[in-house]
């Protein structure tokens, strides 16, 4: 139930679940092409990025001097479609 929790708390910011829309559109992306698509400094958007990694939804690899980051399990988007739904 742990698990379910931490997700749950990860997906109850605006911000976070438009980088989780951006990323089900897309394989992987850096933070500098993320950041492109929102009004959010760096260090902000790092901070939610990381809470998305703790709680399994994202993953990410260094590449270079960039961190890019996709989604880990696609089904998360499925959730999110439950509760626009709902």
């Amino acid at each position: 139930m742990e698990k379910e929790v931490k997700i749950l708390k990860a997906l109850a910011h605006p911000l976070r679940l438009e980088i989780i829309k951006l990323l089900s559109a897309e394989e992987s992306l850096c933070v500098c092409k993320i950041q492109d698509f929102f009004n959010a400094t760096q260090s902000n958007l790092s901070q939610h990025l990381k809470i998305l990694k703790e709680a399994d939804i994202l993953d990410s690899k260094k590449i270079g001097g960039w961190v890019y980051y996709n989604l880990k399990n696609r089904k998360i988007i499925d959730i999110i479609s439950i509760l626009k739904d709902s």
